[in-house]
């Protein structure tokens, strides 16, 4: 696949000198991401595209060039891709997306939009990919492959089919298939995953994979053979390597919360080859973005942890462009798009200038092109159609003749970091036929609420959340986004429901009948129409309301997120109870 020029005859007459090009690059310390080297060179654009690379005589033919820019002999590379990110993570709307991560040096992003997808259906691809439209960046869709994510075991609001994904596939920037995220469902030839996935091949889509913590290397042989061909899902050294060695794009990730590079470097550094190793960010926020960085962010830590950093430039850039089967993508070369970014040095990669097919789009951290506001009326939609509970549906019933104490399956998290968690089966009191976690500081009560109108819910307890006091809730729920809400007492539990149907969803914590912070995400429950520098001011504020009720966590926002996806092993919870990950079955909160 390729990003195709307006007049190529043009380009050929600009690469050939026989007309003038529309810009020079000159002065600057060109790093080639296909031999390894970095020399000095000007680079030569038209009409978007690199049309030549003079290495020879680098001042040679400026006259040739309409406007000419002096690189004042910094690096220029090639602007950062990242593989796999979900723009709903951010709490940003496509636009305002952008705005934050362009002066970071982020040219492309491949987004899955799979979170705001569970919630309104195609309608919600359809608004991602327009809203990433005439930008000063590209913002590539890939069509989310499992809404719900695993079917029987969860309610979302939404069912993405084949015959969606059919559909999907026709719009322009549509170029893969997202995260398959049912591996099992793949590995073992589900009929489902596989119409999907041949919906995907029959319109020429690459395929994105999602295999956490699985230690069978026949399943990575078979899933390799079932279609997707690369993982963002890698935690650990072991597994970076296994995965390489079978032929899969490990994609590196670099989250929020998620933070795999020094892991997987610790196991790839000495490789010879790295040519299936790519970089993403998967879900980072806005203020991350804005005062820690993005994909530059991503490839300092490689750099830090031990890769040279040309070939760190090269897994940001080209390694991701050819994962994505884009052809004249990730590199500075005759014939790609001129997306290139002007860096102080390839350690720190201080970003001075970006350029987006041709034009200055960023300088010195500030965006200077121009990003109009394109509002839409799903921007507006209300989402929360919860069933109506009450303060008493907050204490969790025991059941008949149990005693004064009772079985429980308790959702269990490995770490305060891992959103690995596994089912333990523990006695737990009851006290006037509720069950009772007063006298145990490391357990809450959890409710995960059905938000799209089917009026389900579980309640259960989870252990080593981390909550000391309060209630933590969020709509920001991966993947069904339904309305998730940890809590000590009832008390709390009921005032952050309800301040989350109130706001028509987000992020809510509460002390008692006190609401203490409050994140409104008006889109989808996911997202805010807020600029960047004020949705990561709110964000920082939500995430110090969090760390006062005992969250431990740096970053303490999605903490709650992936509790109930059912995807990542062992247990999960859904709206239908408590979930068995790899056996794919709901097992009882009251074992007998």
């Amino acid at each position: 696949m390729k990003i195709q020029p307006a007049d190529k005859r043009e380009l050929l007459k600009a690469a050939m000198g026989k007309i003038p090009c529309d810009l020079a690059v000159t002065n600057v310390r060109y790093v080639n991401v296909f031999t390894g080297e970095v020399y000095p060179a000007t680079v030569f654009v038209h009409q978007g595209f690199v049309v030549h690379v003079e290495d020879q005589d680098p001042a040679k033919e400026l006259s040739l060039a309409k406007q000419v820019i002096d690189g004042e002999n910094h690096f220029l590379i090639p602007g950062f891709i990242d593989a796999h990110i979900h723009i709903e993570s951010s709490m940003m709307t496509p636009r305002n997306f952008a705005r934050a991560v362009i002066p970071r040096g982020t040219t492309t992003v491949v987004t899955d939009p799979h979170e705001i997808t569970n919630v309104f259906g195609e309608e919600a691809v359809h608004y991602m990919h327009d809203a990433g439209l005439d930008l000063p960046m590209r913002q590539f869709i890939d069509i989310p492959s499992c809404v719900p994510a695993v079917p029987g075991l969860e309610n979302a609001g939404a069912v993405i089919d084949a015959a969606a994904v059919d559909r999907l596939a026709k719009l322009p920037n549509v170029i893969g298939l997202a995260e398959v995220m049912d591996f099992i469902g793949v590995v073992e030839g589900d009929d489902r995953m596989v119409d999907i996935i041949e919906a995907a091949e029959k319109n020429g889509l690459y395929i994105q994979g999602h295999m956490p913590g699985v230690e069978n290397r026949r399943m990575f042989s078979a899933y390799l053979i079932g279609g997707p061909i690369c993982c963002h899902e890698t935690r650990d050294t072991w597994e970076a390597v296994a995965k390489l060695r079978t032929g899969i794009h490990v994609d590196a990730r670099e989250s929020s919360i998620t933070k795999n590079i020094a892991d997987i470097m610790a196991g790839v550094r000495d490789h010879t080859f790295h040519d299936h190793l790519c970089f993403c960010t998967d879900d980072r926020e806005s203020d991350d973005i804005l005062y820690v960085g993005h994909m530059d962010e991503v490839v300092r830590q490689a750099v830090k942890n031990g890769m040279d950093g040309i070939n760190a430039v090269k897994c940001a850039t080209l390694n991701t462009a050819r994962e994505i089967h884009m052809d004249n993508l990730g590199a500075v070369a005759p014939g790609y798009t001129a997306d290139m970014l002007l860096v102080d040095n390839l350690s720190d990669f201080n970003v001075k200038s970006v350029f987006y097919m041709g034009q200055l789009v960023a300088k010195d951290g500030k965006l200077v092109a121009d990003i109009q506001d394109k509002p839409a009326e799903i921007e507006s939609r209300y989402s929360m159609n919860v069933p109506n509970l009450t303060l008493e549906d907050f204490r969790l019933k025991a059941p008949e003749g149990c005693g004064d104490k009772v079985k429980v399956n308790v959702l269990t998290y490995y770490s305060e970091e891992l959103a690995i968690t596994r089912a333990v089966t523990e006695e737990i009191p009851v006290k006037n036929g509720f069950v009772d976690i007063s006298s145990d500081p490391g357990l809450c009560y959890a409710m995960i609420i059905n938000r799209y109108g089917t009026g389900g819910r579980a309640f259960d307890l989870v252990r080593n959340f981390g909550l000391m006091k309060g209630a933590d809730g969020s709509t920001v729920s991966h993947d069904c986004h339904n309305l998730c809400i940890v809590f000590k007492d009832a008390e709390s539990g009921y005032a952050v429901y309800k301040a989350l149907v109130e706001c028509g969803g987000g992020m809510a914590c509460a002390d008692g009948n006190e609401i203490t912070g409050l994140l409104r995400l008006q889109v989808g429950g996911l997202m805010s129409t807020l600029r960047p520098e004020q949705m990561a001011e709110q964000s920082d504020a939500m995430k110090k309301a969090l760390n006062a009720l005992g969250l431990p966590q740096k970053n303490p926002l999605l903490r709650i997120a992936t509790m109930a996806l059912p995807v990542i092993p062992e247990a999960k919870f859904s709206d239908l109870g408590l979930v068995d990950v790899m056996a794919k079955k709901l097992i009882p909160i009251f074992p007998q």
